[in-house]
This record gives structure tokens, sequence and C-alpha cells, in this order.
């Protein structure tokens, strides 16, 4: 037993070992860019700096760079974006900060921004400045396609680099210093607002001269913000001074002068590979990561192979004892009075579930549903396994931008085949002769759910002028993709399964139905299915919860090795979890396990839910009417889609096990 233990530990060692190596895989095929400081074919001199949408810990809606008055750029150009970055709000422009390849400067302007009392446009723009440093939001400006980060040092002498920085902060009429006011004392007066409008940016790089390659490859780009008031606008001083202050009344004149200053500096250790290291191995909660997660893994794999035992066991006790009573091997019927003595009557006692063979089979009510359930559930199961597997292997990692929403859509787009196949294959062994209506409702009923949710969020997103309002050519594109590639191999794949003939069942359905005995309080529906998705969900809120913390808090995820493995873990729980619960109501007689097995792994989805109220109210800092709904609008689609993943994985589990059961005992 010590031995299998110490074996089932290596074996899950290893495995995480080897996913964590691919989570830190660089993302293939993306080639570097070298700068120089004279041009050439091979190089570049100039360097660009994009800026992206701001987006707040304390909103939902992220707004575009340029609603916040600030400097724009006189050629503004914006590049390529992909399905992706515009479904996740991204919105990248080019910046009026422009700089040359290793030459520093300091102090240069970049322009100056005069708002006038009694103007009611200057007003406007002022109060908008004013709320995005209430509400804390964030530049996030990128260089060489990578995040120009702040970084700065945080408790236990860790130093944490931020992927975006603050607009600017606010020290309230109380005088509580909130949020980026605590980096300078000399933010202390009362109602009044301090904004950055200074950066000092640091680029490193690693110089190809001693390997082979001409120039230089950018490796980090970092930046520090300051508020300085600059007493002459046209030749300013970065040096000292009082901060940039905004009154909370506007009751004079205020102009903003915006300036920046740059520094090369070279480092030969950090390789372009890895150039992305210093901001994820800085992110929060990265060390606890590891120990919680090793835990989780070996504590659900023990109880999974404790499940999966007991099953085994006890069923090969049942098989071969009916087996042994049908073959006539181990007694005659005899004709005595005391019944309770004899073998025949313990092994039906024992085993109640064989004497439910005429009826398990038969078809459940709301056949049509389950179906299209079933359909939908496994088009999404294909997606997420082949989506979590490529961005494990490093295809999608952070630094090719919203590649890994638009993998999902288009992998579920394509995957219209095997959903209509399946809905079919099985609505036809339920006995269904509505095949036209079965295949609409595949193609239209989850989809149409979850766009008619996406649509009232995005005219959340439209009313609040949110960078998130998806454009209306892309809902146009997203409508074509949707009713142009994926409906008709919905189709295709329906023609297919009904064509198939039906699943043959082990077992003869009995024309009468048979009685249902009363059943306990655990073996009632509800109780079981609430508790059967108790185990699946142990085993993913820890993941749960970085997730969250990537949509909601705007942190960076790549751990998706991880992801991958409490993937698989999930599906093993589900599983486990549903067979067990399914032959317990089987023994109890109760042969309604078609919906059973579905709902008791997709009630994980409920857990789901819950844990998502708790985190916003508990870890989240949202304020706004329009910010929740958003959240739980979001959330729903999320509960949905993860409803019909989980019930479809314990549900083909479920027939798995029914149909292997009883094609195994003998039935006269």
């Amino acid at each position: 037993m010590k031995k299998r233990i110490h074996f089932s530990f290596v074996l899950v060692y290893s495995l995480v070992s080897y996913f964590c190596s691919c989570s830190a895989f660089y993302l293939p095929g993306l080639a570097p860019v070298s700068f120089c400081e004279e041009a050439g074919e091979d190089c570049q001199t100039s360097i660009q700096l994009f800026v992206n949408r701001l987006d707040s810990v304390e909103s939902v809606l992220p707004y575009e760079y340029d609603v916040f008055d600030f400097c724009k750029d006189d050629k503004e150009m914006r590049p390529s974006e992909n399905l992706g970055q515009v479904l996740f709000g991204e919105r990248i422009e080019s910046s009026p900060y422009k700089f040359d390849f290793n030459k520093d400067f300091s102090c240069r302007p970049v322009c100056m921004k005069t708002y006038k009392k009694g103007n009611q446009e200057d007003t406007a723009k002022l109060d908008f400045l004013k709320m995005g440093m209430q509400l804390n939001y964030q530049h996030h400006w990128i260089i060489d396609n990578m995040p120009v980060t702040w970084c700065y040092d945080v408790e236990d002498g860790q130093k944490y680099c931020n992927p975006g920085f603050p607009i600017g902060c606010l020290v309230t009429v109380d005088g509580r210093v909130k949020d980026a006011c605590v980096i300078n004392a000399e933010f202390n007066k009362k109602n009044t607002f301090y904004v950055f409008n200074h950066v000092d940016i640091k680029i490193t790089y690693h110089s190809g001269t001693n390997e082979g390659w001409r120039g230089a490859r950018l490796v980090a780009a970092t930046l520090e913000p300051k508020s300085i008031k600059h007493i002459d606008e046209k030749n300013p001083t970065c040096e000292g001074g009082s901060p940039m202050e905004v009154p909370g009344q506007f009751d004079s004149d205020v102009s903003i002068g915006y300036t920046y200053s740059v520094k090369f500096e070279q480092n030969n250790s950090i390789k372009w590979a890895s150039r992305w290291d210093y901001i994820l191995v800085s992110m929060p909660h990265t060390n606890i990561q590891w120990f919680s997660i090793m835990n989780s893994l070996v504590i659900v794999l023990f109880l999974s192979g404790m499940v999966a035992m007991i099953m085994l066991r006890t069923l090969h006790k049942d098989i071969a004892r009916y087996n042994q009573v049908d073959q006539g091997d181990l007694i005659k019927l005899p004709t005595t009075k005391d019944k309770s003595s004899l073998p025949y009557e313990d092994a039906q006692e024992e085993s109640g579930w064989k004497q439910v063979h005429g009826d398990v089979f038969r078809p459940p009510r709301k056949g049509m549903l389950l179906s299209v359930f079933l359909g939908q559930g496994t088009q999404i199961f294909i997606m997420t396994f082949t989506t979590l597997f490529l961005a494990c292997l490093g295809f999608l990692s952070p630094a090719n931008r919203g590649a890994l929403m638009t993998c999902a859509v288009v992998l579920w787009v394509l995957l219209g085949t095997p959903a209509g196949y399946v809905s079919a294959r099985l609505y036809k062994t339920f006995g269904g002769e509505k095949w036209k209506t079965n295949v609409l409702l595949t193609a239209l009923l989850c989809p149409g759910i979850v766009f008619a949710d996406f649509f009232l969020m995005n005219l959340i997103l439209w009313v609040e002028g949110s960078s998130a309002a998806i454009p209306f050519g892309t809902l146009v594109a997203i409508l074509a993709l949707w009713f142009g590639i994926s409906v008709p191999l919905t189709f295709i794949g329906a023609y297919f399964g009904f064509k198939k003939p039906a699943i043959e069942q082990p077992v003869r359905t009995n024309q009468i139905p048979r009685q249902i005995p009363e059943q306990s309080f655990f073996t009632k529906p509800i109780p079981g299915i609430v508790m059967g998705g108790i185990l699946p969900f142990g085993c993913i809120f820890i993941q749960l919860f970085f997730i969250l913390n990537s949509i909601w808090s705007h942190q960076m995820y790549y751990m998706f090795g991880f992801l991958f493995l409490v993937f698989i873990i999930l599906l093993i729980t589900c599983s486990e979890a549903t067979i067990l619960l399914c032959y317990f109501h089987l023994c109890a007689e109760d042969y309604h396990w078609w919906w059973r097995s579905f709902l008791t792994s997709g009630f994980t989805a409920v857990y789901l839910f819950i844990y998502a109220v708790h985190y916003f109210f508990s870890k989240l800092q949202i304020i706004g009417a329009a910010s929740t709904i958003l959240y739980f609008g979001y959330t729903m689609i999320m509960v949905l889609i993860f409803f019909l993943f989980t019930g479809t994985i314990g549900f083909f589990a479920c027939f798995w096990f029914v149909n292997k059961i009883y094609s195994v005992v003998k039935v006269d």
C-alpha cells in the first residue's frame, strides 16, 4: 500500500512538473524585432509606444485612451486587432511618446492641456479625468508587444511589476489618502486630485554583438509615474518642484503639461525568449498557488482512486453473485417458507439495481431538451479541451493578445458538426421523431441565450460609452459566423446522426413501468444532485480564484499547464461522482437516471455562481449599477457554459457505466 501511494505521489509530481514547464513556453513563431542606432534592412531605429484602453478594479467599464483627453498622436494609427481583442475590449492606438533606440533624453514635453473655468466642454473633460482618478483607472502602454510595467516594492521585500499605472490619485475631503497617493508624502492636500503627468521610462535591451546577430532586442520596459507642476511650459524641468494638483472644485483655470524621459540600459543576462518572466513571476499569489494546487491534486486523485476502488469491488461481487444465481451454480430454489435465509433473496436484497433492468433504459421525459443540452455540451467540451491544450503548448501565451478568445470562438464555430451528431443520435435513441425541431434547437437555443445576454451587456456598454462595447460590424461578423458556418455544420452533423441507427441497449424495456419504492432522504433526487457538485467544485475553486482575478482584477493568467491538469481532474471527478450516485439510486430501485446524471455534475455550475457572488462582495471593489449588472450578466454566461460542459461529462460517464453493468449480467 505504501509503495502504491508513493508511486501515485511521484506520478502526480511528474505531471505537475511537466505541465508547469509547458506553461513557461513562449509563443512559437513570434519573431523578435532588432533595434539599432543606425537604420538597416534588419534593424529599426525608432521605437513606437502604443496605448491601450484604460480600466479599473472599481469599475467593469473600460474606456479608450482618447476619452480622458490625454495627448494625441498627430498621425494616429491603429494596429489591426483580432476578434479576441475586440471581444475583450482592447483598443490599441499609437501615442505621441516617440523616441529612438539608445538615445536618452530628459523631460521632453508632449503637449499642454488647458481647461477654462466656465467652459462647459472643458468642465466635462476635467470632471471625467477626475472620475478616472477617483476610480483608480490604469494606463496600459505597450512597447515592442510587451507591457510597460510599473515596478514597486511590496511587503516582505518583494517587488511587484504592474502591467499598468494609474492616471492619478485622490486625497479625499476627510484627508484619507487613496490608492496611488501613498507613493508620495507631498500628496496630502484635502479634496485634491494629483495627475501623473510625467513618466520616467527605462528600456532594457539585450545586445546581439557577442551572439552573432546585429542590433539589440528589447527585454524589459518599465516606468515610474510622477506628478510635476511645470512652471515654464516651453522649457519644463522635471527635477523637484511641487506636484500637479487639480482642485476638487473647478474654481480657476487648470493647465496640465505632459512630459516624459527615456533611459536605455543594456542587460545581456535576460534573454529575449524569457522577457515576460519578470512580469509573470511577480504576479500576486503566484507562490501560494504552487503548494495549494499540489495539495488539491493529491487529495482529489486519492479520493477519486478510493471511489473507483469501492465501485469496482462492489460491482464485481454483485455481478458475480447474480451470474452464479442465474446459472444455478449456487442453489436450486427450494419450497421452504423461510425465504429470508436463502442466498438468492440475499442477492436481491443487497443489489436492487438488477431488479430495474426492464426500466433502466426507458426514454426520459423532455428527451428533446436533454439531447440538445448534450449536443451543446459536447461542442463546448471539445472546444475547451483543444483551447487549453494549445494554450499549454504556448500558442496562446499573453504575448499573443486576444489569441485565447479568438481560438475559442473559431473552434466553437467549427465544431457544430459533433454537436448536431450527438444531439440527433441521442434524440433518436430516446425515440424522438421531430428531427427538424431537434436540429434547430441544437443550433439556436443555447447560443441564442448566450448571444441575447451578450447583446444586452453590449447595450449597457454602448450607453455608458465604454471601449468594451462591440462595434456593429463585429456583431454582424459574429452572426455571420454563427448562421453562416456553425448552423450549417450542425445540420450536417444532425443528418449523419439521424442516418445512424439508434444506440442499441443491452436489455429490453418493459411495456409497463415499474413502481419506484419509497426513497430515503439521501436517495431522493434533490439531495443527490446537490451533493454531486461538491467534489468537482472542490478541485477547481483554487484555479477559479485566479481566473476571476485575471478577468475582473486585470491580472495576467499564464499557468495554462496547471489549468489543463485541473481540467483533466475535473473530468475524472465529475465522472466518478456521477457514477457513484447513479449506482446508489439504482440500488434503491430508482431508474430515473437520465436527467439526474446530467444535473448531478451540472450542479457544479451552481456552486460556481455562489462563489462568483462571494468573490464580488469580498474581493472586488466594484461600484455602480452598470458595473454590477455587467458582472452578473457575464457571470451568467460563464455559468451556463460550465453547466452544459459538466453536465455532459457526468451524463456520458453514467451512460457508459449503466450500459456496462447491464451488459455483463445475465438477464432472463
